[in-house]
C-alpha cells in the first residue's frame, strides 16, 4: 500500500511557536512558521464576486446554511447512463444522479480499495433535487431527512455509499472509507461523536467531496467541515504538504476584503464557504 505523508505548517500572524508545541503527524512533524504568505508570491488581485461565495467544493450546508440555487453542480448526470463512471461499483437503482466529476473520483477511489481486496461498494443515493428532498422529508420526517435545500445531497458533492456485504458500520467497505477516503479528497461527513457540531447522528455511509489538501487536514485533526472552516477563518493562511505536493490555503472574509490574491502561474482553486467567505487553495 502506498504510504501517504502530510506535513502541516500552521502559520500565525506573528512570532514562532516553541518547539515543545510541535506535534507528530503521520510519522512526520508539524512545522510552525511565521505567517508571511510565502506560498503566494507573484500574485495578481481579483475582485470577489458574490457567486464565488456560493460555488465550490467547500460549501457548508446544514440547518443554518441552505443551498443556493447557484451552488448546485452543473455537471449532474444520470450515472446509470455512463458506464465509464460505474466500472468499480454498482448502483442501487437506475435513477441515481451525481456530479460527473465526483462520480469519476469515487470510481477511482473504489478502484484503489479493490487493490486492497475491498470491492463490494454500491451507491444508494447521490444528487437530489429540491423537490426530491422535499418529498423525502415529508415521508421520513426530521429524524431521518433534512428539509429541501438543507441537505448536502442538493449540491451534487455528496453520496450515500453502501456495501453488498452488510451494513457500513461493520462492513469492510465502511472501515475502508473511514480510514482511506481522505486520500482521494472525500470525508466522512457525519462521523461519531460530532452530532453536537453537525446536528446529524453518525452516518458511516454519507461521504462528501472536499478535495485535497482539505480532506487530509480534516482527517488528521479529526475535524468536520464546520470545524475546518472555522479553523481557516481563525488562521487565515495555512500550508500543507500531501505526498509530494505543497499547498497554501488562504481564507478571505468577504466583509473585510474586496480582492483575493491569485498566483500568476500554477494551479489554484477557489471555493466559497456558503457563509460569506472565499477559500483560495494554491498548489505549488
Amino acid at each position: 500500500m502506498k504510504k501517504w505523508g502530510i506535513v502541516l505548517m500552521f502559520i500565525f500572524i506573528a512570532g514562532y511557536v516553541g518547539a515543545d508545541q510541535v506535534l507528530p503527524f503521520f510519522q512526520n512533524e508539524v512545522n510552525i512558521e511565521e505567517n508571511t504568505k510565502d506560498g503566494v508570491h507573484n500574485t495578481v488581485e481579483q475582485e470577489i464576486e458574490e457567486r464565488q461565495i456560493y460555488q465550490g467544493d467547500l460549501l457548508l450546508v446544514n440547518e443554518n446554511h441552505p443551498v443556493h440555487r447557484g451552488s448546485i453542480r452543473e455537471d449532474i448526470v444520470d450515472v446509470y447512463n455512463h458506464p465509464d463512471l460505474t466500472e468499480n461499483y454498482v448502483l442501487l437503482d437506475a435513477d441515481i444522479q451525481l456530479s460527473a466529476e465526483i462520480a469519476e473520483k469515487f470510481s477511482s477511489m473504489v478502484a484503489a480499495a479493490e487493490q486492497e481486496g475491498v470491492h463490494r461498494f454500491l451507491i444508494s443515493s447521490g444528487y437530489r433535487s429540491f423537490e426530491e428532498q422535499g418529498q423525502l422529508y415529508k415521508e421520513m420526517a426530521s429524524d431521518y431527512a433534512l428539509p429541501a435545500g438543507h441537505s448536502e445531497h442538493n449540491l451534487g458533492l455528496s453520496l450515500d455509499v453502501g456495501s453488498s456485504q452488510g451494513e457500513m458500520r461493520t462492513a469492510p467497505e465502511g472501515k475502508w472509507i473511514e480510514n482511506n477516503a481522505w486520500k482521494h479528497g472525500f470525508v466522512l461527513r457525519y462521523p461519531k461523536d460530532k452530532k453536537e457540531i453537525t446536528g446529524i447522528s453518525y452516518e458511516p455511509w454519507h461521504i462528501r467531496y472536499v478535495g485535497l489538501p482539505h480532506s487530509a487536514i480534516m482527517y488528521d485533526r479529526k475535524m468536520v467541515l464546520e470545524e475546518y472552516l472555522e479553523y481557516l477563518q481563525e488562521e487565515k493562511t495555512i500550508t500543507a504538504e500531501v505526498e509530494d505536493k505543497k499547498y497554501t490555503v488562504s481564507y478571505y472574509p468577504d466583509a473585510q476584503t474586496e480582492t483575493i490574491d491569485l498566483p500568476e502561474d500554477g494551479d489554484y482553486a477557489i471555493s466559497g464557504d456558503n457563509v460569506g467567505g472565499v477559500i483560495v487553495t494554491v498548489e505549488k
